[in-house]
């Protein structure tokens, strides 16, 4: 949806490869968001040891600047991070280090510290998996996703935090379940990435074809009036009746409904519910929709 309408505001002519470029320039502005979050998130548990040197450091330290425990930055999972070869090479390719808000991390350091979870993790000299994970989800669930300043900090220099939290959220879960098995040169898998390429050609290749299909349908309508944004959804909804022969309707019109509900205007969730619906009456009754289970498939 995004390069699409990209591409429809371009006033340049659009050129070969561009519309694949763009598109993967989305997955790619992706990837970078979650390796920024995989820097922040890991940098609040290695600040302990900053806060350490920090603390013993001082012109007269007390018995407790000198004993601070820094057993949450030998957190095993972090370790595990550190050490995955893959990220460090994107790492360093991307360098989230240069966006990062040190005082930001330092100050959800210290939020950590004084809270009952980060004390019952720091008074057991053992470490156990459980453990481990319990404070890294803590730390990102009560610490992170849910603080105000930390998701300025996203929005102000991510364009694209609001459109992909929550899969970049999901990746990174996934990631600090099983550091060293994540693909970073390939953040979606190959069937999503085919079918994002095939819908966004289907629907460049088919689009006046797929005008003739819902014009008619606008009545009242003027077809130049209707919201850039939804023509663009009609399309695609379409297209994947057509085009698409494993994604059953009702996914699909659910799927844009919620879309134009996300990025349009108020009314643009009933309207392509409405449009949407109509076309796919008129396909089932013309014999034109040729569905098979994807289990099959």
């Amino acid at each position: 949806m995004q390069t699409l309408y990209t591409l429809a505001s371009l006033e340049n002519e659009i050129k070969p490869g561009q519309p694949v470029q763009l598109l993967q320039k989305h997955f790619d502005q992706s990837k970078e968001l979650l390796l920024y979050l995989i820097h922040f998130f890991t940098a609040i548990p290695a600040y302990a040891e900053t806060d350490a040197y920090i603390r013993s450091s001082r012109h007269l330290p007390t018995a407790e600047d000198l004993n601070v425990n820094t057993k949450i930055a030998g957190n095993e999972i972090l370790w595990r991070i550190k050490e995955d070869e893959a990220y460090r090479a994107e790492q360093e390719k991307l360098k989230p280090e240069s966006r990062i808000d040190k005082d930001l991390v330092r100050k959800i350091y210290l939020q950590l510290t004084n809270t009952p979870e980060y004390q019952r993790y720091i008074a057991k000299p053992e470490r156990n998996r459980k453990d481990e994970k319990e404070i890294f989800d803590f730390i990102l669930d009560e610490l992170l996703l849910t603080n105000e300043v930390f998701i300025a900090h996203l929005e102000e220099n991510f364009m694209n935090w609001d459109d992909d939290a929550d899969m970049v959220v999901q990746l990174l879960k996934a990631y600090v379940q099983k550091p060293g098995t994540f693909n970073f040169k390939q953040i979606v898998s190959t069937d999503k990435w085919e079918f994002a390429k095939t819908l966004l050609s289907t629907v460049r290749e088919k689009s006046d074809y797929l005008e003739t299909l819902i014009i008619p349908k606008l009545k009242n309508w003027d077809a130049e009036r209707i919201a850039l944004l939804d023509m663009i959804l009609m399309k695609m909804g379409v297209a994947e009746f057509l085009y698409f022969e494993t994604i059953p309707p009702k996914v699909t019109i659910n799927e844009y409904i919620d879309i134009a509900k996300e990025y349009s205007t108020q009314q643009s969730g009933q309207f392509i519910n409405g449009i949407l619906d109509s076309i796919h009456k008129d396909l089932v009754q013309q014999n034109q929709l040729h569905k098979t289970d994807f289990k099959k498939a």
